[in-house]
């Protein structure tokens, strides 16, 4: 029987035992292992491996031994409670042995998790779980998590109660990290929140989120937004005596006031075009940006594109010229709209 990856916990949720096996498939073998994970915890509780009610079995395994799936099926284990098997890797050349343990299984059985590759249409695999009466197959695309799915994660790393404000950045990060990139994020917070008062913040949030690829140019930008420009020139030297060029400070400059332009001209307010840019913004970072961008407006942030890209052009041009010179040149450009 298919099923959508969304309506799994839900059905598993209603009775697990009333399917013998469930395929897990799909083109990312990081969330397949994770899927597969949780899946066997779900079906037979935290401790099934500590109480040898979980079995692992690889497609080598079978290939050596096709009795060996059955035997652990029907094994009874030293513990009360489900048991369940994991088959790890199986391919399409599995198909006939799978199809004679599903005939052959019955109640008090094992549950069998099955984790696939990327499996096609026509994949003898697949039809064969898609047209069981009582075995699930599940694919598992690259689809970012639901808000539903990233609370359960919190959880189940022992974070304890999250703002609203944080969960919609953790929501937001889920979409732009890979399933093994959010986990370590989700355990970092753990680890940094852990023993601290009231809920998680969204300053929490932004203190364990990955760094962008413009962090150490993030002064530079905020100074020239809010128009402190009587405090850039140290800043500045400072950049270049860690061996940032000019080219590096224009093209951050300009991805800086792309986002602020596109955060003031959306119709639904800076904030949330900033929760949706790629990567998005969080916490005292996102605050920041919105009110920039609400002080410039769009008209003059127009401007300051145009400078911008004027100034780009003059980089790249053929002809010599100081590049430090058309810098600072279109940085007090920028300060002295920003005044005005």
């Amino acid at each position: 029987m298919k099923l959508a990856a969304r309506d799994l916990a839900r059905h598993l949720a209603r009775s697990a035992r009333d399917w013998p096996a469930i395929l897990l498939f799909g083109p990312d073998p990081v969330r397949i292992a994770e899927r597969r994970r949780d899946l066997a915890s779900a079906l037979a509780g935290p401790d099934a491996e500590i109480e040898m009610r979980l079995a692992r079995l690889s497609a080598a395994d079978l290939r050596k031994d096709t009795a060996t799936l059955g035997d652990a099926l029907k094994a009874t284990g030293f513990f009360p409670g489900p048991r369940v098997v994991v088959l790890e890797d199986a391919t399409d050349g599995l198909a006939p042995v799978l199809e004679e343990v599903l005939a052959d299984w019955r109640q008090g059985d094992a549950v069998l998790v099955v984790g696939a590759g990327n499996l096609g249409a026509r994949s003898t695999l697949r039809k064969l779980f898609e047209s069981h009466k009582t075995a699930l197959c599940v694919g598992i695309y690259a689809d970012p998590p639901s808000r539903a799915e990233v609370q359960a994660l919190l959880s189940r790393a022992g974070v304890g109660t999250v703002a609203d404000g944080a969960l919609a950045d953790l929501v937001a990060l889920a979409r732009v990290l890979g399933p093994g990139d959010f986990a370590q994020l989700v355990e970092k917070l753990a680890l940094y929140t852990r023993g601290a008062p009231g809920p998680v913040s969204a300053e929490d949030v932004a203190a364990v989120a990955p760094l962008s690829t413009e962090a150490g140019l993030d002064e530079v930008l905020d100074l020239l937004a809010e128009g402190r420009s009587e405090v850039l020139a140290p800043v500045l030297s400072r950049l270049a005596a860690q061996g940032t060029s000019p080219v590096g400070v224009m093209i951050a400059a300009g991805r800086h006031f792309r986002r602020l332009h596109a955060a003031a001209a959306d119709p639904k307010g800076p904030e949330a075009a900033l929760m949706r840019a790629r990567p998005p913004v969080f916490g005292p970072r996102r605050d920041r940006m919105v009110r920039q961008a609400r002080a410039w407006g769009v008209r003059r942030l127009e401007e300051a594109l145009a400078i911008l890209v004027e100034t780009d052009l003059a980089l790249r041009s053929s002809r010599p010229a100081p590049q430090a010179a058309l810098m600072e040149r279109a940085l007090i450009r920028l300060a002295m709209l920003n005044r005005n």
